[in-house]
C-alpha cells in the first residue's frame, strides 16, 4: 500500500514538472535530472559531424588510451558548440560512447558545470556578470536594459531564436566591471566565439545586442575609449619612464 502511494506521489511530482514551462527553468541550473521531451530524449539520433569527428580524435590524443574519460569536458563543450549552444541527452550519450563510460558519468559532469546548457539558448547567449564588483558597478541595470530591449525574461529565448540572457558568476574581469560575455553559436563549432565586453553602460550593452542582430561583430574588451585593456582610464599616472635600477650596495663598506 505504502509503495503504491509513494509511486503515485512520484508520478504527480513528475507530471507537475512536465507542466512547467521551459522558460521558467534556467539554462545550466535546470533540474538535475532529465525529463524526456519531444526535442530532447535518448531516442533522437545524435552524432558528431565529420569535421568534429576529426576534432574528437585530436582531443582524445591528449590523453592516455586508458584515460579517455578525462576528455569528457572538452568533448561536451564541442558537442554543445555543434548543437547550437545546448546539450540534449542524446549528445551526452554520444560522448559517453566515445569515452567508453556509463552515460551517468557524463550526466554528472553536465549537471555540475554551469558552462553546459541543457535547454535551448539563443544563437547569441548573453551572460551578465552578477558577482559583487560588477553588481556594485551597475550590472543589474545592464541586465534589466537588455531584457527590456529584447522583451524577454532572464533565461528566455527571443522568438526569433537569436538571443537569450542569463547570469554568470565572476568571470575574472573585476577591474573592468561591469561586464558580460557573449557566447556566439551563430556559425556552429567552426565559428564559435566566447568574448568579453567590459566597462559597459546600459546604452552600450543594447548597442552591442543590436550590432549582433545586424550580423556585425562589435569590438570585444573594454568599451571605455579612454582606457587600453585593463589600464587606468585616461592613461597611466605613474611609472611613466624607464624603471631605475636599485642602488648598488657597497659590500666592503657594509663589513
Amino acid at each position: 500500500m505504502f509503495g503504491r502511494l509513494a509511486a503515485q506521489r512520484l508520478n504527480e511530482i513528475r507530471t507537475a514538472f512536465r507542466r512547467t514551462t521551459q522558460a521558467s527553468r534556467s539554462f545550466s541550473t535546470a533540474l538535475n535530472y532529465h525529463i524526456d521531451t519531444p526535442d530532447n530524449n535518448p531516442d533522437l539520433p545524435w552524432e558528431f559531424n565529420d569535421a568534429n569527428k576529426a576534432k574528437v580524435k585530436e582531443i582524445l590524443s591528449f590523453y592516455p588510451s586508458n584515460y579517455k574519460q578525462s576528455a569528457v569536458i572538452p568533448l561536451l563543450d564541442l558537442a554543445q558548440q555543434q548543437n547550437g549552444g545546448w546539450l540534449p541527452v542524446s549528445a551526452m550519450n554520444a560522448v559517453a560512447k566515445v569515452i567508453e563510460v556509463a552515460p551517468i558519468r557524463v550526466y554528472e559532469v553536465a549537471t555540475f558545470y554551469t558552462m553546459f546548457n541543457r535547454t535551448k539558448v539563443g544563437k547569441y547567449h548573453l551572460l551578465v556578470c552578477g558577482t559583487t564588483p560588477c553588481m556594485i558597478r551597475g550590472s543589474r541595470g545592464i541586465e534589466e536594459s537588455i531584457l527590456k530591449h529584447l522583451g524577454v525574461k532572464r533565461n528566455e529565448v527571443t522568438k526569433d531564436g537569436l538571443f537569450s540572457v542569463g547570469e554568470m558568476e565572476c568571470m575574472g574581469c573585476c577591474v573592468n566591471a561591469p561586464m558580460m560575455t557573449v557566447a556566439d553559436y551563430s556559425n556552429g563549432s567552426e565559428g564559435y566565439a566566447y568574448n568579453y565586453y567590459e566597462d559597459l553602460t546600459p546604452k552600450r550593452a543594447v548597442e552591442i545586442v543590436e550590432a549582433f542582430r545586424k550580423g556585425e561583430k562589435p569590438p570585444r574588451g573594454t568599451q571605455n575609449l579612454g582606457r587600453i585593456n585593463c589600464g587606468p582610464g585616461g592613461g597611466n599616472t605613474t611609472l611613466l619612464g624607464e624603471p631605475k635600477a636599485p642602488p648598488c650596495r657597497d659590500l666592503d663598506a657594509a663589513e
